[in-house]
C-alpha cells in the first residue's frame, strides 16, 4: 500500500497525552446529572460517549496487528477484507451502539480514566518500537463504519484515528 513518508511521532505523542488529560478533566467535574444528559446529536447520553469515546483507543490497539499484517499481504485481500467488512455495516452500528450502552454500565469514573490510561501507556509503547517502514504500511478500511476511516489508511493514520473520533464526539458531549 505505497510508501508515504510518516508524520511526527511526537505529534501522535502529544495528542494522546491531551486527550488523556481532557478525559481525566470531563470525569473529575461531571456530575450524576450530566452523565445522565443527552450528548448533541446522537442517542446516547453523556456518560456513554464519554466511554465511546475511550473506546476508540482500545479500538485502534485491536487494529495495530491486522494493519501491519494485511499491510504485508497482497492489495486484493486488503480490499476483500474491508469490502466483506462494509457488507456487514447495519449490524456493526447496532453493535457499535449496544457497546457503548454497556460498556458504560461498566466502565465510569475513575475506572473509565484507568481503562484509558493504561490504553494510552500501550500505545505510546507501541508507537515508539514502530519502525518507520511500518508505520508507512497500510490496508483498505471499511469506510461504511466510520467517517474517519478512509479508504486505505497507514499505520500512522490509524494511531491517530481514534483522537479524530475522540474530538468529533467532544464536541457532542453536553457536560456543563
Amino acid at each position: 500500500m505505497g510508501t508515504q513518508e510518516p508524520q511526527d511521532r511526537a505529534s501522535i505523542h502529544a495528542e494522546l497525552e491531551r486527550v488523556r488529560t481532557d478525559l481525566h478533566q470531563l470525569v473529575s467535574r461531571a456530575t450524576v446529572d450530566d452523565l445522565r444528559r443527552r450528548t448533541n446529536g446522537t442517542r446516547w447520553t453523556n456518560g456513554q460517549m464519554l466511554w465511546h469515546m475511550a473506546f476508540g483507543y482500545l479500538l485502534v490497539r485491536r487494529l495495530l496487528p491486522l494493519v501491519r499484517l494485511l499491510g504485508r499481504l497482497p492489495e486484493p485481500l486488503s480490499r476483500t477484507f474491508a469490502a466483506v467488512l462494509n457488507a456487514g455495516t447495519r449490524p456493526f452500528h447496532h453493535v457499535n451502539y449496544a457497546g457503548a450502552v454497556g460498556g458504560a454500565l461498566v466502565f465510569h469514573g475513575p475506572r473509565l480514566t484507568r481503562q484509558l490510561d493504561r490504553t494510552i501507556d500501550r500505545l505510546h509503547q507501541r508507537l515508539d518500537a514502530e519502525s518507520d517502514a511500518a508505520l508507512a504500511r497500510g490496508m483498505h478500511f471499511p469506510v461504511d463504519w466510520d467517517p474517519f476511516f478512509q479508504e486505505t489508511m497507514k499505520l500512522e493514520q490509524v494511531y491517530r484515528y481514534a483522537t479524530l473520533h475522540y474530538d468529533f464526539h467532544r464536541a457532542q458531549l453536553t457536560i456543563e
